[in-house]
């Protein structure tokens, strides 16, 4: 009933396709998260991001790594539930697999279930598994498209994760894109300034470096989140919504302001604010002197999370996009990855685009200017690309930040 090997091509000793077309690209990277997921049994691990950022290829090399020390292949299990309907169908899938690896004298397995934000109900066969010990010497690991029906399934494993992680997948941070780039690991100025140009341009997507994928694929991307939620969002509001912010940035706004301009009401910009924030295409940056005590009826700032992202948006919403806007959202985008939470801060005398903790930046395009406390990093134009590739971060989450 379901054709397990067209997925897993290293039970008959062949390579997985999408390494061999890997293998073929002009820009090729190993993704640096594959080594934060949890391989000790029993796990289930989450990805959780975007469309287009390479989580299924990510897995596919990952696999390839762990078959050179593995004796059986069977012991690695990889299936993509597009086909699949429901929790049933899942449930048979991975029954199938049981019942196959107990023939060939497997106790311990690892599996990758991709695309199962499109199968209804799919957590409850994994759930189901899991109670009744079917799991327990295993990993699983579970990745879709759709990030916030992911994000929201989290919950539902709450105490049984085992040891498994929650990823964050993004488009790449500018340093990893700037290895990808230059084939280097230290930073060397002209090189960076060169990188830092072409990331505003291609944002962190690899997949349009290597002219795989266009801007209309990423707007195209987003309708299909939003038509594909439980409660449908409709891609005319959210591209209303998404034109206001990128023409009114990086000013700080009120809900009230976008529904203005985007020709609905406040609640409506509320409800599709958060949508695109669990999407992963969206930051919501409040207001915070020191960020610890936020101020909520203060207005905050909007910042769209990849320059593509940006650009493709604009493109959509027939708006423009400044560049100087685009140094702002990545520097606060980096500053989030590494912290987790990223506030703006506004006086009487200066305005500070990203709050964390321990750390205070504004950002310019151009040359750094004006007077700001001395604990204040005040970043130029010039300046930002260094101050990127010096974050590291992390990309496993806790629950509660998904």
């Amino acid at each position: 009933m379901f054709d397990l090997e067209e997925y897993n091509p290293w039970w008959v000793h062949e390579e997985d396709p999408d390494v061999e077309e890997w293998r073929d690209l002009e820009y090729r990277y190993v993704p640096s998260w594959i080594g934060e997921l949890s391989l000790e049994p029993f796990s289930v691990n989450f990805l959780v991001g975007p469309r287009r950022v390479g989580k299924t290829l990510g897995v596919k090399l990952l696999i390839n790594k762990l078959l050179r020390g593995r004796e059986n292949p069977y012991e690695i299990f990889y299936y993509d539930c597009t086909m699949l309907d429901d929790q049933n169908d899942l449930s048979a899938v991975l029954k199938t697999y049981l019942k196959l690896r107990e023939a060939k004298g497997i106790k311990s397995s690892l599996i990758f279930l991709d695309e199962v934000t499109s199968v209804r109900n799919w957590w409850k066969a994994i759930i189901d598994l899991i109670n009744r010990k079917k799991l327990k010497n295993d990993v699983v690991t579970v990745m879709g498209s759709v990030s916030v029906n992911l994000d929201r399934a989290v919950g539902y494993f709450s105490g049984r994760r085992g040891n498994g992680k929650v990823l964050e997948i993004m488009p790449l941070g500018f340093r990893d894109y700037y290895r990808l780039l230059t084939g280097v690991d230290d930073y060397f100025e002209g090189k960076g300034q060169d990188a830092f140009e072409s990331y505003l341009k291609t944002g962190g997507y690899a997949a349009y470096l290597n002219k795989r994928i266009r801007k209309s694929d990423i707007v195209g991307a987003l309708k299909a989140d939003l038509r594909s939620l439980e409660r449908e969002k409709d891609p005319e509001i959210a591209r209303e919504i998404l034109g206001a912010i990128i023409s009114k940035a990086p000013s700080p706004l009120s809900y009230r302001e976008l529904g203005e301009d985007a020709g609905v009401n406040r609640d409506t910009v509320r409800s599709y604010i958060s949508v695109l924030s669990e999407l992963k295409v969206l930051l919501e940056i409040p207001f915070s002197q020191w960020g610890k005590e936020v101020v909520p009826k203060k207005n905050r700032k909007f910042a769209i999370r990849d320059p593509l992202m940006a650009r493709a948006f604009a493109e959509w919403s027939r708006v423009k996009i400044d560049e100087s806007v685009l140094y702002e959202w990545t520097v606060q985008e980096h500053l989030y990855r590494r912290f987790r939470k990223v506030y703006y801060f506004r006086s009487d005398n200066y305005e500070i685009d990203a709050v964390v903790p321990g750390m205070r930046v504004e950002v310019k395009s151009g040359k750094a200017g004006g007077r700001y406390p001395r604990d204040v990093i005040v970043l130029g134009g010039n300046e930002v690309p260094q101050f990127l590739y010096g974050i590291e971060y992390s990309h496993v989450i806790e629950y509660g930040e998904v």
